[in-house]
């Protein structure tokens, strides 16, 4: 029978949502390793709405629930609604999103708040031993709410121009974390937390390279659900 996991969304699209291609990777692999998927997604407004043609902030207002139903085709539940005993594991895509609706990163670094159904979901899995996949920026979210876990988010520094926010590495130190360096194509597994984190688009890479790392997390995920 196939692992029951949960995939929490921030949104559709980089600059303000969840990262397309990170959550249709992580849905392709979650297929491919046969696991029954369900999708949530926080009922809250975006912090900003971003023009993804001009890069800009616009005046709309956009609902996080209500756009990342695009991603998920429809087939999507109020993050509220997560039982972390209905599920096996429980995986984060990336994107600004993340940073801006699940926890307040983008504006406060280190300082951020959760998101109070982002964080009882996270406890709950975490007390319930069972495995939380986090990449690109999410493994932020972890390091927020369990302090002293390992999580990688790639280098720590910017090595041949590829990872222009390696600064992160050093905020989830200071947070009282471990970074592990890792390319793009890999992830890492904190096994005592069980948390498994890749960089993802966190680096300049190939599309193909970053949907590989994405595999990475996932299958290391359901090896430990």
């Amino acid at each position: 029978m196939g692992k029951r996991v949960a995939l929490v969304l921030a949104g559709c699209g980089v600059f303000d949502g969840s990262e397309i291609h990170e959550a249709s990777a992580a849905l392709v692999h979650l297929s491919r390793g046969g696991a029954e998927v369900k999708i949530f997604a926080p009922n809250i407004e975006q912090r900003d709405v971003v023009n993804h043609l001009k890069g800009s902030p616009t005046e709309e207002k956009r609902n996080v629930l209500v756009e990342s139903a695009r991603l998920a085709r429809g087939d999507i539940q109020d993050l509220a609604e997560l039982k972390a005993s209905e599920f096996d594991a429980v995986i984060f895509p990336g994107g600004f999103g993340v940073a801006k609706n699940l926890c307040s990163w983008a504006v406060d670094g280190k300082n951020c708040t959760v998101n109070e159904h982002v964080n009882s979901t996270l406890q709950a899995f975490h007390s319930a031993k069972k495995p939380i996949g986090l990449c690109c920026i999410s493994p932020v979210l972890a390091a927020k709410v369990f302090p002293g876990c390992e999580v990688t988010v790639g280098q720590d520094k910017n090595v041949d121009g590829r990872f222009p926010d390696a600064e992160t590495a050093s905020a989830i130190a200071e947070l009282g974390c471990k970074h592990i360096c890792k390319n793009v194509n890999e992830s890492h597994v904190d096994k005592a937390n069980k948390i498994v984190t890749t960089c993802a688009f966190m680096c300049k890479a190939p599309l193909h390279e970053i949907f590989d790392g994405i595999g990475t997390m996932v299958q290391e995920v359901l090896k430990l659900a």
